[in-house]
């Protein structure tokens, strides 16, 4: 599989090899690492980080993965470049493709991200915008085939607001990879129907079910999974509705109650964190499944080293 030179600006860019290739890739790659081997595939590769939302895992696990390969990563902020500001956003990145092999960008407007993938001529890769979060989903994949083994006909459900890139994401790699993915959600917050629309043809050849319900309780029935993501999304904490629409997504909070109606004792928790506790997840929820929680969370790191190994080099 040759994915040398391919950006990733959604997962819709992947077919199921390709996404496989990816995983296998990061099963890999965690394995060595766990074994203190350290291949340095990437050695004097430059990666450059564009932030224009902070991160904890994204950055941390960036910098890691390009340290681990022999890479060097340069964090950039809105401080450090002028994205689209004093410079527009297609010269800084025909700039920065000229001196980085790899650029990650996390962000607001996915429309950024599609401006530096068009001009930057070097591999792009998402690691956040408005619409979508593939490098989270690729990790969140990587985590469920660790516990769950063969992913075909196993169930995930999300509870909260599904209109979010999370969500969003989960849907299409859940699509890919034959999966039962329920999203549970009040119909206002149910998630862009031009994607679902997508998802549906997706599920015709891996033979996924897609499901948007709005009773959590029903929603949960026989999960293998359930996942859950923050209400209040990064530059929302200021708005006016916060507590409406906290009281409106309070019936899908994971909790004892949507647990015992999962009737699976086998079921765990995924959370992409940070996690606002007692809100979205109680907190005995979650330390009860803060094993599945916390290896998601590294597992950014092996995914996102297995998304550059598969796009910088042959």
């Amino acid at each position: 599989m040759n994915l040398k030179g391919r950006s990733l600006n959604n997962l819709f860019d992947l077919n199921i090899d390709e996404f496989n290739y990816i995983l296998n890739l990061a099963h890999q790659v965690k394995k060595e690492k766990k074994s203190n081997i350290f291949p340095k595939r990437l050695q004097n590769k430059n990666i450059a980080l564009i932030f224009e939302k902070p991160s904890t895992r994204t950055r941390c696990s960036f910098i890691v993965a390009a340290h681990d390969e022999g890479a060097h990563a340069e964090s950039l902020s809105g401080r450090d470049i002028h994205l689209g500001e004093k410079e527009s956003i297609e010269d800084t990145a025909r700039v920065l493709g000229r001196l980085f092999d790899g650029i990650m960008f996390r962000g607001f407007k996915h429309k950024t991200l599609e401006m530096l993938i068009n001009y930057a001529n070097v591999p792009v890769w998402n690691a956040l915008t408005d619409i979508h979060h593939p490098t989270q989903a690729i990790a969140d994949i990587m985590t469920c085939q660790e516990y769950l083994g063969k992913l075909n006909g196993k169930k995930i459900v999300y509870l909260g607001n599904g209109n979010n890139n999370v969500t969003h994401s989960l849907l299409i790699a859940s699509s890919i990879m034959g999966m039962e993915i329920v999203i549970s959600c009040p119909e206002r917050y149910y998630p862009d129907q031009s994607i679902v629309q997508q998802c549906i043809k997706l599920s015709k050849n891996s033979k996924a079910k897609i499901s948007i319900l709005n009773n959590p309780i029903e929603a949960v029935k026989n999960a293998d999974c359930i996942y859950t993501d923050v209400w209040i999304s990064m530059g929302e904490e200021k708005n006016s509705n916060n507590e409406e629409k906290c009281k409106e997504l309070l019936p899908y909070q994971v909790n004892k109650k949507i647990m015992s109606a999962t009737k699976n004792s086998e079921c765990f928790v995924l959370h992409c964190l940070p996690a606002y506790k007692n809100l979205e997840i109680t907190s005995d929820i979650f330390e009860e499944n803060n094993k599945f929680i916390f290896d998601l969370a590294e597992n950014r790191m092996h995914s996102i080293k297995a998304v550059m190994l598969a796009t910088l080099i042959n």
